[in-house]
């Protein structure tokens, strides 16, 4: 294992052989996005925050290489769908002089924190629902400083002399949600949490199991350390109490370990994937799946290899796809069940927020995926509550180079599933789905096109 001097050495020889070009040069910035009392959760789908457990944050980078500056962010809130991702990409770009196609906005999902959706909240409006999805003047309040702190950073870009790229296991977080019976259909949904024995005792299913590293260094001095790993990021949850839950809690171990380094963590593919199986539920275990996340962050750290970049090594691809709406989700439908007396508020977000979705699918809105390519290594981004195969697939598709794929980025069609996946039933391609099977095709084929 090379020590930092050693690493450093065995970079500036690597630069030198490749031949002299201009930096890569990188900005890190960060915001507490941890919201005030009462301010609804999860889309108002679980109980108003009471008390905050732990403080959220809004983390980016910005990487400025031959093209105009490409911003990565990431945020502790449960997620950020339709015109409000469309809001926070296009802040993002105007900070460093870019445009919203090179701006990629995902969150890490956690339940017990805000999400925003604007197009959601105006259809509860239009439909006279009195629910808040979240806390309006707050939330404009975030995206302004996270903005400015995008915009101060990029004052302060500093050149990359090397990325170093690193994978490594962790063991016993990640298990599968929908478990299969003999006859090919969910027989149990093993969720984020479960108390039954008998199935946190069955195997862990379609996983993967890697956490992924990606570090910019500037010499010997660790700039900014990138993960990504897939499972729902919730211990326990819905009583009020704000957190970041354990992928944040295993953050605050990195940062503990390396106090100098910009730390920001994205979830993967996690729509069918979480802790289910190795978590019943009791607070007492929230720092167990976050020490066994932080081990495995810190193996991929140690096992990380060095790479030389220029700023010619930075390629960033767009393109847009039109995802499939769900049969049967279009307005009329959706509407007579929205109003329906007995609709409980979590009920109302859900159906507020398909009819968002419905409306963009009927106005021709395309959904754009973007991939990070630096040297050797490529980050896809994509949207919603994505299904761990397409993690999977893709990096069936490219089986020679270092890969991760962020997910929830655009929230606004909620989970995405596989084909099959829509005649298994189970709950997450049940009514929480505003996509149709056919959503596959369209993303695999999407898929192909970013790696080619």
């Amino acid at each position: 294992m090379l020590n930092r001097r050693e690493f450093h050495t065995s970079l500036l020889a690597a630069g030198a052989a490749r031949g002299a070009g201009k930096p890569l040069r990188i900005a890190t910035f960060r915001v507490d996005a941890t919201p005030p009392l009462g301010t609804p959760l999860c889309f108002a789908m679980v109980p108003d925050g009471k008390e905050v457990v732990d403080r959220l944050s809004a983390r980016g980078i910005i990487l400025a290489g031959e093209d105009d500056p490409v911003v990565l962010a990431v945020l502790d809130w449960l997620g950020i769908g339709n015109e409000g991702h469309d809001e926070w990409r296009a802040a993002l770009a105007k900070a460093p002089g870019s445009s919203p196609g090179r701006v990629a906005v995902h969150c890490l999902h956690q339940h017990d924190a805000p999400g925003y959706d604007p197009t959601g909240q105006r259809v509860l409006r239009d439909y006279r629902i009195p629910v808040s999805l979240y806390d309006e003047t707050w939330t404009r309040e975030v995206l302004a400083r996270v903005s400015e702190a995008a915009r101060q950073a990029a004052r302060r870009l500093e050149p990359v002399t090397g990325i170093g790229l690193g994978k490594a296991p962790v063991e016993r977080v990640a298990s599968n949600r929908r478990l299969l019976g003999p006859d090919g259909k969910v027989q149990h949904s093993r969720l984020s949490s479960c108390k039954i024995e008998a199935v946190r005792a069955l195997p862990e299913g379609v996983i993967d199991p890697a956490v992924r590293l990606i570090s910019f260094w500037s010499g010997p001095r660790p700039l900014a350390s990138l993960t990504w790993y897939a499972t729902h990021p919730q211990s326990f949850y819905g009583q009020g109490g704000i957190s970041a839950d354990f992928p944040g809690l295993a953050r605050a171990f990195r940062e503990l370990a390396l106090p100098e380094t910009a730390h920001l963590h994205f979830n993967g593919a996690a729509g069918n994937v979480a802790a289910g199986k190795y978590n019943d539920g009791s607070p007492e275990n929230r720092p167990v799946l976050a020490w066994r996340l932080a081990m495995g962050m810190k193996q991929a750290w140690d096992r990380q290899t060095r790479h030389p970049v220029s700023a010619a090594d930075l390629r960033w691809r767009n393109l847009p796809v039109a995802l499939p709406l769900r049969p049967g989700y279009d307005e009329t439908t959706l509407s007579k069940e929205l109003v329906k007396p007995e609709r409980t508020r979590a009920e109302h977000s859900r159906y507020g927020r398909a009819i968002a979705w419905a409306r963009r699918v009927a106005a021709g809105h395309r959904i754009e995926l973007t991939a990070l390519q630096l040297g050797p290594a490529r980050v896809l981004h994509l949207p919603g509550e994505l299904f761990i195969e397409y993690q999977l697939a893709a990096q069936q598709m490219r089986p020679d180079e270092f890969q991760a794929m962020a997910a929830y980025g655009d929230y606004g069609p909620s989970y995405i599933g596989t084909e099959i996946s829509y005649g298994q039933g189970g709950y997450e391609t049940s009514v929480v789905s505003f996509v149709g099977p056919a959503v596959e095709q369209v993303l695999n084929e999407a898929l192909r096109k970013l790696v080619a």
